[in-house]
This record gives C-alpha cells, sequence and structure tokens, in this order.
C-alpha cells in the first residue's frame, strides 16, 4: 500500500469549477477502493460545501503566516481531505480564481505559493500529522511551486505532476518571485524563471520525477509549438518522464441504467426506449416531436477552443437539412448573441439555452442523436465519452483525448466493432460540414447506427481502470 498525498485546487463535490474538480473528487476515490492511502489536500475557501464534519488537526508556520490544517471527508467516500486553513488568503466569497464580481483575485499568487509551502511541510512530516507520503501527487500550475520545493528538500517523496490544461500557467511578474521570498536557487532559465517571468507551471514540470496529462495524444500535442505555449521544448526534452492517461468518468452520475436526470432509463439491451428521452428532450425544448430527425446535441463554454465558430459557419448549410440543433453552454458574448439570432429565425430547429442545468445536460446526452465536440483542443474532453455511454454517437475533432476515446467509422472499425463516432481532421467549417453529413448518411442506416451506439455504450471509461495506470506509474518510482 502506498501513501499519497493528492494536491489539488478544486475537488468535486467539495468545489468546482471545471474538469480538475472531476477528477479530484474521482480519481483519489478509485485509488483508495484499490486499496492505497490517499489524503487530497487543498485550500480552505469560503465556497466549500460540505456536509461532513470538519475537525482541527494542528498549526504550521510558514512566511510569518498561522496556517490551521483541517481535516474532513470527501462526502460520500473514506477519502481524508486536508484543508488549509488561512483566513487571511481563502475566507473570501468567490470560487478558486476569482472573486465574486469574476475578476482574478490579485493575489492569486500569494495564495497559491502559501497553500504549496504548507503542502511541502505536510508531504515533509513537519506539520505534526504523523503521516509521510511516498508520492505527492500534483495537478496543475497552482501546485507547480510544490515539486520545486521539495527538490531543496532531503529524502524528499517522489513527485508525479498532472498537466490538465496548458493554457494555464500561472505567470507572474518577477517582482512576485521577490516578494514571495521564494528560495534564490530556484531563479535561473533552467528554474522557475520563464522570460523573466516566474511560472508556476514550469516548477511542476521541471522539478518533477514523473509528468502525466490527460490522454496520450495530448501528451504528444504539447511537445509542439501550436499546443506547448512556449514549454514545448522543456516538454520534449522530458519525454521520456511524461506520458497520458485518460480521465475516467464517474460511472454511477453518468449511468443511462440509473440517471433520476432522464425521462426513461435504458441500457444497450433496450436502445429503443432511448428515443423516449429524445420526445423529452423535445418536447422540453419546443421543438416538433418527431422520432425520425436526428437531433444534434452540444454542452459546452462557447469559445474559439471548443470550435463553436466553426459551428456558427455550418449552421446556414446545415438548416438546409432535415434536423434538429440543441445548445446548452455560455461564454463569449458575442456567440451567444449570433446562436439566437439562429434560434429566433429557425424556431422550429434550433434550441439554445445559455447557461448551465445539470439535469438539461443529462437530458441532452440521453435525448440527441449525435453529439457534436469540434475543439481546437481539448486535452481529454469529458462529454464524447458520456455521449457514448448513453448511445448517442460523437462527432469529434481528432485532437487530444477526443482522438483518443473516439474511434472513426470506416469500413475496417465497422467490420471489427470498434468504431464509435465520427472523428474529422482540420478545424476549418468545410472539414465539420462534411463529417456532419456523413453522421446524416450513417443514421439513414439504422442497423449500422444501432452497432455504433452499441459499441460505444460496451466500453470500460470507468476511473478504476485509469487509476490502475497511475498505479502502476506510482510503482515505478
Amino acid at each position: 500500500m502506498k501513501k499519497i498525498l493528492f494536491v489539488t485546487s478544486e475537488a468535486h463535490p467539495l468545489i468546482k469549477t471545471g474538469g480538475l474538480a472531476d477528477v479530484s473528487g474521482s480519481l483519489p476515490k478509485a485509488l483508495s477502493e484499490l486499496g492505497e492511502d490517499v489524503r487530497i489536500i487543498m485550500p480552505n475557501y469560503q465556497a466549500i460545501k460540505t456536509t461532513e464534519e470538519v475537525r482541527y488537526l494542528s498549526t504550521v508556520y510558514v512566511n510569518n503566516y498561522a496556517v490551521n490544517i483541517l481535516e474532513t471527508r470527501l462526502p460520500g467516500t473514506g477519502v481524508i481531505v486536508w484543508l488549509v486553513d488561512c483566513p487571511e488568503f481563502f475566507n473570501f466569497p468567490g470560487n478558486p480564481y476569482v472573486d465574486e464580481h469574476g475578476k482574478p483575485w490579485a493575489n492569486s499568487a500569494e495564495r497559491f505559493a502559501l497553500f504549496c509551502r504548507v503542502t511541502v511541510e505536510v508531504a515533509m512530516n513537519r506539520s505534526w500529522l504523523d503521516w509521510k507520503p511516498d508520492i505527492v501527487h500534483c495537478n496543475d500550475w497552482q501546485s507547480g511551486l510544490v515539486p520545486a520545493l521539495l527538490s531543496l528538500e532531503y529524502s524528499r517523496p517522489a513527485v508525479v505532476f498532472t498537466i490538465h490544461n496548458m493554457a494555464y500557467q500561472g505567470i507572474f511578474p518577477s517582482s512576485t518571485y521577490l516578494s514571495l521570498n521564494l528560495p534564490g536557487q530556484l531563479w535561473n532559465p533552467s528554474g522557475i524563471e520563464f522570460h523573466d517571468m516566474l511560472s508556476f507551471l514550469k516548477g511542476g514540470l521541471i522539478y518533477s520525477d514523473r509528468i502525466t496529462t490527460v490522454s496520450p495524444t495530448y501528451a504528444k500535442e504539447i511537445q509542439t509549438a501550436e499546443f506547448g505555449y512556449g514549454l514545448e521544448g522543456l516538454l520534449s526534452h522530458r519525454k521520456d518522464f511524461l506520458s497520458g492517461i485518460i480521465n475516467g468518468i464517474d460511472t454511477d452520475h453518468w449511468n443511462p441504467e440509473t440517471d433520476t436526470n432522464i425521462s426513461q432509463t435504458f441500457n444497450r439491451f433496450t436502445i429503443h426506449k432511448k428515443l423516449l428521452n429524445k420526445a423529452a428532450l423535445q418536447e422540453q425544448l419546443s421543438l416538433p416531436v418527431d422520432k425520425n430527425i436526428p437531433v444534434f446535441g452540444l454542452i459546452s463554454r462557447l469559445v474559439e477552443q471548443k470550435g463553436i465558430d466553426l459551428i456558427l459557419e455550418c449552421l446556414p448549410e446545415m438548416l438546409t437539412h432535415p434536423l434538429q440543433f440543441v445548445l446548452l453552454g455560455s461564454g463569449n458574448k458575442g456567440f451567444e448573441q449570433r446562436l439566437h439570432n439562429f434560434a429566433e429565425s429557425h424556431p422550429d430547429k434550433i434550441s439554445i439555452t445559455i447557461g448551465y442545468d445539470e439535469t438539461l445536460a443529462h437530458l441532452i446526452e440521453a435525448g440527441a442523436d449525435i453529439f457534436l465536440m469540434p475543439s481546437r483542443f481539448e486535452p481529454c474532453g469529458l462529454n464524447q465519452i458520456y455521449s457514448q455511454r448513453y448511445g448517442t454517437i460523437p462527432v469529434v475533432r481528432k485532437t487530444g483525448g477526443l482522438a483518443d476515446t473516439v474511434v472513426d467509422t470506416l469500413p475496417d472499425s465497422l467490420k471489427n466493432n470498434t468504431a464509435t463516432g465520427l472523428v474529422f481532421n482540420e478545424a476549418t467549417p468545410g472539414a465539420l460540414m462534411e463529417v456532419i453529413k456523413r453522421a446524416l448518411i450513417l443514421y439513414s442506416h439504422p442497423k449500422t447506427w444501432k452497432q455504433l451506439q452499441t459499441n460505444g455504450m460496451q466500453k470500460d471509461y470507468s476511473w478504476s481502470k485509469s487509476a490502475k495506470q497511475y498505479m502502476t506509474l506510482y510503482s515505478h518510482l
């Protein structure tokens, strides 16, 4: 049994802004179920919601701050969570990265530097907890100073660093480096200095024993200029220590057989019942209820990364075909407005819901026939996996985790029952429109369509599969 300290800035259901929270809420639980001794450490934000008891354990002193370590459990599990409690930094309304008005915290560097310092004290067993990890598993830039600071320690634990999205790097002016009072030997171009700026992420990439990211294809992509954001050279240099492990999904929460958010549960043997969810979706969104019209679904942040501009370019031509398009998401106001305009002029074909609604998200996954995910980059992605579980055929661009989880429908993949969706290469409206037409042709062949649905519904995307890969990685350290 290994002792693992899992370092994260967010974990579902305590607090969530994105995919990192899903991973941090699921992977430690899966590791613990496989017999590992896992503890999560994260800041004690004001916005944390828990039904579990929270108790005081100890106080550590770092950089003139007295920081309490509190203990609770990840709700619904036996996984211990240590909360780094420093009211001067974390006891404010807002989320981990922005205040209640949506403005990024002015003292983000100070907040996460303090969090990293306390984590190092815990990792080195200097915080009166009588527990020393074998492995410290850090996630994203907010924990990037942990590997850097641990590199200066004698007989330190092994360190794994997981990149969830290279686009966020935690870069601050060099003056911040001085004000944080960090050890001088870390400040050089082969340390945490990045073009005379301080880079938290670089600390994780240089000083960790192993680097992972959330899909094998993304692990290759971040070694190129297009996806590496200036750190591609460093990642290529460390490629022997870099690997990709696909995120699992919460198979209890996303399960068409037991899902309470949908109007009719079903499985791959009762796939005809999926049509009842389609009818419920059409009805709820005031679209004509017609089981023969293919429904395209999309749940996404409305930003260029997700390829929403490509869809807007394709919509005029899409509308010349018999289909319906339903979208749930929010983001760029310009995109939101253009989508609204389309919906207003074609109320019988398009439904746009701005915002996020968990129940509707589940109903779209269960009721749509086809799910669109034309992302420009996608470290892992989850909706293409949910779609397969719900017998909804994903249409994806060949990038990151999308390339690793969706098998294109070709003569060979149809023959050996591995085809689960449709894949296109270029991030252009033309390439997307071509694959949408392919989807419409396939949809008109019910037997082939049902085979695609069944192939996808049989795949194992549980966390225990991914957790076993992490355990192999840990045992090699």
